[in-house]
């Protein structure tokens, strides 16, 4: 593995990698080659769209399809192998760090993508906000061993000083002067994916340039916006390997936040064993009801006013849209611990599953009972077509997230969405390279 511009900094040591990359000219196109992050797609219907879109699908790497786990992951490394051994794959010529893109109508992220050394979360130079489910970590640490390459990038934010916020990299200095100068070349690919979003990808290989890079960044500690369960699973990967290896390293796209602002958004619940009615009868007099007249829009506007006052949640599946906000004092003072800063014992996330489903409902945190999804509609349909009960999700501001990992505080798992997220597929890392 390539450790050219190695620093021993106590902050982000980012390093570069050859990235692993699709051939264009063997590929349908590469907006059809892509995927969201693995956790993002919507079984089944979402699986099955992506694997009809181009036959290369990143989506047959990061979610294979067989009978057994141990099946599916082989079939991951069988057809990781076959995609480099037939061009479909290629790694560039030399180690780099890449300057990452993402564009719509609304939002400009730009960031750096390359290897980042790991740590813990007491080192203090990476900090995760989210606890993680362990059959997750098993479950991608299983894959990652057999590909034996970081398929997807994690999000994570940083915030510089403001000394390197120029937007032209004239004069500015540090990691964000060279993504701004970086930004006016010829990128190396340009995409649009479904989802409207335009993807530019870069690559930085000069020495200056990547030195100029990991000087600024050794002085950064990083929020983990998104991969969670994939940093743990780098992390448990780590332990099973003698150091130093290509283990020691796991693939990242740094986004200054300061620069950058990221969206948040919600992930919401679906109870697949909960219906509607059962729901709204055991909150009995605990919570304040409300039907919300209207569309999905206008329910969520309901959501973000009642939210701004108090802990509120929608709930829905059964044809109408149900506000609950207002929880009784009692109640949360005998279902939520105390012994945690007030800002965590108010998130609406805490009292989900400390009030609501550890108390309230009485529903574990197991698959077969909660499922976690992103899309606020996808939420909505699946809890109407198969009977069970969605709750719609507030978010949470980045800068309540960051004061409580600071403190070292994780918030109830999948709590927020950061975004835009990396497309995946755009530049993989095969430890090999």
């Amino acid at each position: 593995m390539n450790t050219a511009g190695h620093t021993d900094a106590a902050g982000l040591d980012l390093i570069p990698f050859r990235g692993v990359r699709y051939v264009p000219e063997q590929v349908g196109s590469l907006a059809a080659v892509t995927s969201p992050p693995y956790d993002v797609v919507v079984r089944p219907d979402g699986l099955l769209h992506l694997e009809s879109a181009d036959p290369h699908n990143i989506v047959r790497l990061i979610l294979p399809q067989a009978t057994t786990p141990a099946a599916r992951n082989q079939q991951a490394a069988d057809t990781l192998h076959a995609w480099l051994r037939e061009g479909i794959l290629a790694p560039d010529a030399e180690p780099s760090l890449y300057v990452y893109e993402q564009r719509d109508n609304e939002i400009l992220q730009r960031g750096i993508i390359g290897a980042l050394r790991l740590s813990e979360a007491e080192e203090g130079v990476v900090l995760p906000h989210e606890d993680v489910m362990p059959h997750v970590v098993e479950d991608r640490a299983a894959l990652m061993r057999a590909t034996s390459a970081n398929l997807e990038p994690l999000l994570l934010t940083y915030r510089s000083d403001g000394d390197s916020g120029s937007t032209s990299g004239g004069g500015a200095s540090g990691a964000m002067a060279v993504i701004e100068r970086t930004a006016e070349r010829a990128p190396l690919l340009s995409t649009t994916t479904e989802d409207g979003f335009q993807h530019r990808l870069w690559s930085v290989t000069d020495p200056a340039e990547i030195a100029e890079i990991q000087s600024d960044l050794a002085a950064h500690q990083a929020l983990i916006a998104d991969g969670h369960h994939r940093w743990a699973t780098n992390l448990r990967l780590r332990a099973e390997h003698p150091s130093p290896s290509a283990w020691d390293y796991g693939l990242v796209l740094l986004v200054d936040t300061a620069r950058y602002p990221l969206r948040v958004r919600a992930i919401h619940r679906y109870l697949h064993r909960l219906p509607v009615s059962e729901a709204l009868t055991a909150l009995g007099d605990s919570f304040r009801l409300r039907t919300v007249e209207g569309s999905l829009g206008d329910a969520l506007d309901a959501l973000a006013e009642a939210a701004a006052k108090s802990n509120a949640f929608v709930l829905a599946g059964d044809g109408a849209f149900h506000l609950v906000d207002r929880p009784s004092p009692d109640l949360l003072a005998r279902t939520i611990p105390g012994d945690y800063p007030e800002a965590w014992r108010t998130l609406d996330a805490t009292v989900l599953h400390a009030t609501l489903l550890d108390h309230v409902w009485r529903i574990p945190d197991a698959p077969e009972h909660i499922a976690y999804i992103h899309d606020t509609a996808a939420t909505v349909e699946k809890a109407e077509r198969d009977g069970g009960t969605a709750i719609l999700m507030h978010p949470v501001r980045e800068e309540v997230v960051r004061a409580l990992a600071r403190q070292g505080v994780t918030m109830p798992r999948k709590s927020t969405s950061f975004g835009p997220k990396p497309a995946t597929g755009l530049v993989l890392r095969a430890l090999a390279f």
